[in-house]
């Protein structure tokens, strides 16, 4: 089994193993699989990797199952149920010693899991950065294989310094495959994090193809999800004339699914790109986690400050919201119910949802807001309110209206790769709605720790962040 020692020492065995050998082996399955072999043959096995379009897409197939099954996104320690806990969405009954940091505000440096994301994510923007070199240099693959490879790799990298930005601050962009200059690297300014994540969405856009997903799935990511995303960090840097015109780019091109139920079906016409799940019957991660199946024997529920944002009538409350009490009703909890297939029999009915159309509507109506459009603002905001069966808003000045919209997406995507956190943190409210429902609380929670043994291995990561 490879074992990684660093996050950004480790990632140089990534493109031997994943890359390189992942045609060596049959199916789909994890780099924790593949062998020790010698470095010579490796790099051998790496070139040939890029004179093949079928071997590349494998290579980045392996990116895709790596990305479902580990690390931040959608794997057992995902955003989702992490910065659930974290903010004021779930309320946490397990014992797992670095979720009890997260729930309890007293994260620590040493954190396991602070130190998977990092890790994991670095892996995940090495094996990016060996397929955008590896495509480069091939003399094979065509034009438009080279364009839709890279564009894709591309847009793996940026993703992942999205997030990483967003939880640890000032941190490395990683552009390269060569390990001894990522073992010395230092961590760059916000502003230059999300310039560099912006440079590679927008060539993402101009390389990739318009898809219209597998078989109607959308679980590749094409154009449109790397427009998804550099609206989402257009309105994070508050570029708002170009937030919401990508925004609109997609709400011209996708529609809201109405029936709420079917949203976060598999087919869902508002899906931008989801997450296949593995073996058929299989579904989703979120499911298995989120849906509390006995009591005891529950890990996460909604809490209560969370259940009392809905408004009474709120189609999202009794479609999105399950509830179950213990064998003599003395408690009930309340579980997110928006992914409801926990066991299918012949195929699988739900994938995870990554980006969707709602968020984009959203983008736009915080962007015209401030951009000074408030009927455009409320257009958007009504159009997802009146899905979920509630009247137009009253909000008709632009601070109402902002309110508005963070109301709405608090209610719209909670338990869904940690937007309440990020929008907490982003306005700068963390402080305001988290102290007090929070004992631990400081403000210097507003970022993670860099992982001590990153900093030792790497003393141009200093300094610590604030707290830590």
């Amino acid at each position: 089994m490879i074992k990684s020692t660093n996050g950004l020492l480790s990632i140089r065995t990534l493109t031997f193993k994943c890359v390189a050998l992942f045609l060596l082996v049959t199916g789909f399955i994890s780099c924790s699989d593949f062998v020790e072999v010698d470095a010579p043959k490796n790099i051998l096995i790496s070139e040939t990797v890029f004179n093949d379009p079928a071997t590349v897409e494998s290579a980045l197939a392996n990116i895709y199952f790596k990305i479902r099954e580990e690390g931040m996104v959608s794997g057992n320690l995902g955003l989702t149920t992490s910065m659930g806990i974290y903010s004021d969405e779930l309320d946490y009954y397990g014992f797992d010693s670095s979720y009890s940091q997260f729930y309890n505000h007293n994260v620590i440096a040493g954190n396991n899991t602070i130190l998977g994301w990092w890790s994991h994510a670095y892996n995940i923007i090495y094996s990016a950065n060996d397929i955008i070199k590896g495509v480069e240099n091939s003399d094979v693959l065509t034009l438009e294989e080279k364009d839709r490879f890279k564009g894709q790799a591309l847009f793996v990298r940026a993703y992942f310094h999205s997030l990483l930005v967003n939880i640890y601050g000032d941190i490395p962009y990683i552009t390269t495959t060569d390990y001894r200059e990522n073992n010395e690297v230092s961590r760059l300014p916000l502003v230059d994090v999300y310039d560099n994540i912006i440079t590679d969405l927008t060539d993402a856009v101009d390389l990739l193809e318009v898809m219209e997903g597998n078989s109607g799935e959308r679980v590749l990511p094409g154009q449109d999800v790397a427009k998804a995303l550099l609206a989402r960090m257009y309105l994070y840097t508050e570029q708002w004339e170009l937030a919401a015109s990508m925004a609109t780019d997609l709400i011209d091109t996708y529609s809201l699914e109405m029936d709420i139920n079917h949203i976060f079906l598999k087919a869902s016409p508002e899906t931008i790109w989801q997450l296949k799940p593995g073996d058929t019957p299989r579904n989703t991660q979120e499911a298995n986690q989120l849906v509390i199946q006995f009591i005891p024997g529950q890990i996460y529920a909604l809490s209560d400050t969370f259940l009392q944002a809905f408004e009474a009538g709120d189609l999202r409350y009794t479609n999105w919201v399950g509830s179950i009490s213990n064998t003599d009703n003395t408690v009930t909890l309340h579980f997110a119910h928006k992914y409801k297939a926990l066991f299918t029999e012949t195929e699988s009915l739900e994938y995870s949802i990554l980006f969707r159309l709602a968020e984009q509507y959203l983008i736009r109506a915080e962007a015209r807001a401030h951009l000074g459009s408030i009927p455009g603002a409320q257009e958007d905001i009504n159009a997802i309110r009146n899905r979920a069966g509630l009247a137009n808003t009253l909000a008709n000045n632009i601070s109402d209206v902002l309110e508005a919209i963070i109301h709405e997406r608090r209610v719209e995507l909670f338990t869904e790769q940690g937007h309440r956190w990020f929008d907490l943190k982003r306005t700068g409210n963390a402080s305001e709605v988290l102290s007090s429902i929070k004992p631990n609380w400081q403000g210097t929670d507003i970022l993670f720790p860099i992982p001590e043994t990153e900093l030792e291995t790497n003393p141009n990561l200093l300094p610590q962040n604030s707290g830590y």
